[in-house]
């Protein structure tokens, strides 16, 4: 297993030059077309000294006399400073000062990579003083905005300088360990391109290579410190002074997202009491907002932009009137919008999973979560999500129930949830639960999955358990049926059954197994 991990992380380095070579041509081919709004490339002094490369965008004619308000978007992990440069033209047309700047430890800033600790958000803090002195904004109007490691600290700073009066948050996460150590189970592939992306572009603090080495180790013993490094990085953490700061908060993310994926945010948007807006669309980590940093036009930034213009530039375009959860569904259609989280999916459906079946652990049966960001892309533009035949995938090391043939489509909205009890040979095990839209023919196309991970259970003595599984909106057609599918190998996890180990699922009359399938009102 650690020769594969090491193989993993080496191909993963590779994948993520190509990725970044790409990013900083994409970054910079809108600005070598037209640059209307004076660009400044900059030094700011971040916390402690630390020299940050920024560039700073005006609104053309800006002399002075007038104040604009201040847009801060930190940049995403692994790229440069020139990111955002096609957007902030855009956002400077309309009447903002932007600020973007690398964060610390990547590309030609200062310091080591701090993953969003408290050196990054004084550091934002810092570039809001700095632009407060140096460009013509206004103090009464900041705002902030970044893609995946930028949108992630924007909430951060949200929740720590009171200044901040709107944050777009995209493709980030709130809850960092709920994101790449869901289910108690590592997202390998996940870890690995992040991984990756900072040897390549940038500097890694002691702390951070040591958080890795003990996530790929699985080093149970420092579980306890790791939860904690993440949590202190999680803005879900400190939502309580994020709601008394009362800034507006747009969250948009992608059902594929296989760094931060879905599930996090949504509960995150649960429990903001501020004016709030949640996102979701199909694709992978950051790819729903990929054309829009070349210039293109993108629905994301485009409500990021009617976001700002509301909330900071007190314009009516009735962003605030429209539902605030707005959902686009893999399979086909636009827009549905609904009150909240919960309403999406207001019905449930279970699907029992009775009897009693053993699977073998240690081999995967076909049925897995595919590869990081490739299937997800996949199934964004062509709607090819990973699939297996489902009667072919083998009973020996995978447990397979399916529901009856459904006489009308089937809207999944929102997250399905597995309930079993599980008796274990070993004390400890891992789980992947994958839930699939079956076709006529037995194909089966994945609608959603997630892993779960044990540790300290005794052999032989039954448990329950409970898992969701990422949120997601998807169509199955009338006729189809769904297939519950689980085994114990995933190449996007790492799993944790020892060898020769079997798990049992049964379904005890007192306490049923299902699996919960959430469903929007027809």
């Amino acid at each position: 297993m650690g020769h594969h991990r090491k193989a993993l992380r080496t191909t993963a380095v590779g994948a993520v030059s190509a990725t970044l070579v790409a990013g900083t041509a994409l970054g910079l081919a809108p600005t070598a077309q037209a640059a209307p709004n004076p660009i400044r490339f900059v030094d700011i002094t971040g916390d402690g000294g630390t020299v940050l490369k920024a560039n700073v965008v005006t609104p053309a004619g800006a002399d002075g006399t007038h104040r604009y308000p201040l847009l801060v978007m930190p940049t995403s992990w692994g790229l440069p400073q020139v990111e955002y440069l096609a957007q902030a033209q855009k956002l400077a047309d309309s009447g903002y000062v932007v600020v973007t700047y690398n964060v610390r430890g990547f590309w030609q800033s200062g310091g080591e990579i701090e993953v969003a600790g408290p050196p990054d958000i004084a550091d934002a803090s810092k570039v809001i003083d700095w632009a407060l002195a140096h460009t013509p904004s206004d103090a009464g109007h900041i705002g902030m905005a970044g893609v995946s490691y930028g949108a992630g600290i924007s909430l951060l700073t949200a929740a720590h300088d009171k200044r901040v009066r709107a944050v777009a948050s995209l493709s980030g996460w709130a809850d960092l360990i709920g994101s790449i150590y869901s289910g108690r189970t590592q997202h390998v592939q996940a870890a690995a391109l992040l991984d990756g992306a900072s040897v390549v572009t940038g500097r890694q603090s002691a702390e951070l290579r040591q958080v890795f080495d003990d996530f790929y180790a699985s080093n149970l013993a420092k579980e306890p410190e790791l939860v904690a490094w993440g949590k202190k990085r999680s803005a879900a953490t400190y939502v309580d002074q994020i709601n008394k700061n009362g800034a507006a908060v747009m969250l948009a993310n992608a059902w594929g997202d296989t760094i931060f994926p879905p599930n996090q945010y949504a509960d995150f948007y649960e429990k903001l009491t501020g004016p709030k807006r949640l996102e979701m669309r199909p694709g992978d980590h950051a790819t729903a907002e990929m054309t829009g940093l070349f210039g293109l036009p993108n629905d994301v930034w485009k409500d990021t932009e009617r976001w700002f213009d509301h909330y900071l530039r007190g314009e009516d375009n009735g962003i605030d009137r429209e539902q605030p959860v707005q959902l686009k569904s893999r399979s086909a259609g636009g827009y549905e919008g609904y009150p909240d989280w919960k309403s999406a999916g207001a019905t449930h459906r279970k699907i029992a999973l009775a009897g009693t079946t053993t699977i073998r652990t240690n081999v995967n049966s076909g049925a897995d979560g595919g590869v990081v960001f490739l299937s997800s892309i996949l199934d964004q533009v062509a709607q090819l999500p990973p699939m297996a035949s489902i009667p072919l995938l083998p009973r020996r090391w995978a447990a397979v129930w399916q529901s009856e043939k459904y006489a009308t489509a089937q809207q999944v909205r929102g997250t399905a949830t597995l309930h079993t009890t599980l008796t274990p040979t070993k004390e400890s095990g891992t789980l992947v639960a994958y839930l699939y839209d079956v076709g006529p023919l037995g194909l089966g196309k994945l609608v959603t999955n997630a892993p779960y991970t044990f540790h300290g259970r005794t052999p032989g003595k039954p448990f329950g358990v409970d898992l969701e599984l990422y949120s997601t909106a998807y169509d199955v057609p009338a006729g189809h049926r769904l297939a519950l599918v689980v085994d114990t190998v995933d190449p996007l996890y790492i799993e944790h059954n020892p060898s020769g180990a079997q798990l049992t699922f049964s379904s005890p009359a007192n306490d049923p197994s299902y699996v919960s399938v959430p469903l929007r009102e027809q």
